[in-house]
């Protein structure tokens, strides 16, 4: 079990903390503690549950050994990694229903999904993963705001693990890794630029972006919304400093969670 610990150290002093209160007490630029437990899903390739504050999701990868029939119909070489995404009954404070019982999808499932599939495929060399197909399963089991990023951040040790383990069976040659993948949220709360929101502040926020990054310095996909009003030049770019700093301390936790340096 690997754990990313980020609340205020000692360090620093109960009057800089003072000086713009969050809900659980961090300071704008600190991350929610974050572990993840692996192999939490016996049956599938690689499997975690991250644990973001009060976010938990399970992430699991299954290998299947086809590749979708429009690559086969194009000639396309290689393999694919799609995602499927949905949030269990009991993850919010009042039951939601299965999709399923309503007969389809909702479109934030759809959205957030589609943005999973391709933060893991930024991840990837489709051509080294060779003719089979990764599918990453996502399970919210408790929403505290940040379930997309909790699902991206876990979906890539999930995906590593798979790797590993089609390695050790013979079935990789070589890693078809290209890049770590990492998430976090970040946005303007009561005029401040704050880091990784709970579901507090991201019900209140001004402004909410989620940031996703290939690496420590390529961007995968920035959503950025002004759900109050507009917001600058200047604020884009301390959003995304702050997010490039939480992305990197992400990183570190993900590497500590699959024993590497």
């Amino acid at each position: 079990m690997a754990e990313l610990d980020s609340q205020p150290n000692d360090n620093r002093t109960a009057a800089a903390a003072s000086e713009f209160p969050r809900p659980d007490g961090r300071l704008p630029g600190d991350l929610r503690p974050v572990r993840f437990q692996n192999h939490i899903a016996p049956h599938a390739t690689g499997s975690t549950l991250v644990e973001w504050g009060n976010t938990r999701v399970i992430c699991g990868v299954t290998i299947d050994e086809v590749i979708p029939r429009w690559m086969k119909e194009q000639g396309v070489p290689g393999g694919w990694v799609t995602a499927e995404y949905s949030m269990l009954p009991y993850s919010t404070h009042q039951r939601k229903p299965r999709e399923v019982s309503r007969g389809r999808q909702e479109g934030r499932s759809q959205e957030i999904q589609r943005l999973i599939g391709r933060a893991m495929r930024a991840a990837i060399d489709l051509r080294k993963l060779g003719p089979r197909t990764a599918w990453v399963d996502c399970d919210v089991l408790q929403a505290d705001g940040g379930t997309r990023t909790a699902a991206i951040t876990g979906s890539y040790v999930a995906l590593a693990l798979a790797v590993q383990k089609l390695r050790k069976e013979g079935l990789l040659k070589e890693s078809p890794l290209l890049a770590q993948v990492a998430a976090v949220s970040v946005g303007v709360v009561a005029g401040r630029v704050v880091l990784d929101l709970d579901y507090p502040e991201d019900s209140s926020a001004d402004v909410d972006m989620n940031v996703v990054m290939a690496g420590e310095s390529n961007f995968v996909e920035v959503q950025g919304t002004g759900e109050k009003g507009t917001f600058d030049e200047a604020c884009l770019n301390a959003m995304l400093a702050s997010a490039k700093a939480g992305c990197r301390s992400l990183m570190e936790a993900q590497r500590a969670a699959l024993g590497e340096a």
